[in-house]
């Protein structure tokens, strides 16, 4: 739903592109307008404008700065199932020019994904053990977050031998 029926019935406008695209159980939030168009916050994660949805568990932070909302994803490579090693994306700037709830809901979806995190030290650095759950999936998935300058071979080492502890999947 957009533009005039949208604002009528109290809603938030939603790109036609993204309103085709949502699954079933994602529910709109906030949404908030950039200068390329329509930031999306859902149930299940954020819309960037003309983009893929990005999902909650896919996220390392996310800030804001009173002009931009910065927001970093993550890849993940499976160690094993249920268990990924990340690694930081390159962050993403939304200049939004009226924020309204977008940025008090971004952090705290992000922050309500996060069931469990525990700190390693390792040499370089460290690393964030976080158990976090996927939305639109049961379970948790659990992710090995390394610090940058954290040694790649310690961190990997560290994933896989959480993932050999954890009990199998039935």
């Amino acid at each position: 739903m957009t533009g005039f029926w949208a604002r009528l019935l109290g809603r938030e406008p939603v790109p036609d592109a993204v309103a085709d695209a949502l699954a079933g159980s994602e529910a709109v939030v906030a949404t908030a307008q950039a200068p390329d168009g329509m930031l999306v916050v859902t149930s299940w994660g954020i819309w960037p404008p003309g983009g893929e949805r990005l999902g909650w568990h896919e996220i390392a932070k996310a800030t804001w700065d009173k002009v931009s909302l910065v927001v970093t994803p993550t890849s993940a490579e499976q160690i094993a199932p249920g268990t990924e090693l990340l690694v930081d994306g390159r962050p993403l700037r939304f200049r939004l020019v009226e924020p309204g709830k977008v940025p008090q809901a971004v952090q705290e979806r992000v922050t309500q994904s996060i069931r469990s995190r525990n700190r390693r030290e390792l040499p370089g650095g460290g690393v964030w053990v976080l158990q976090r759950r996927v939305p639109g999936r049961d379970g948790l998935v659990l992710q090995v977050r390394p610090d940058p300058g954290t040694d790649p071979v310690a961190a990997r080492r560290l994933a896989e031998g959480i993932a050999a502890r954890l009990p199998e999947e039935p």
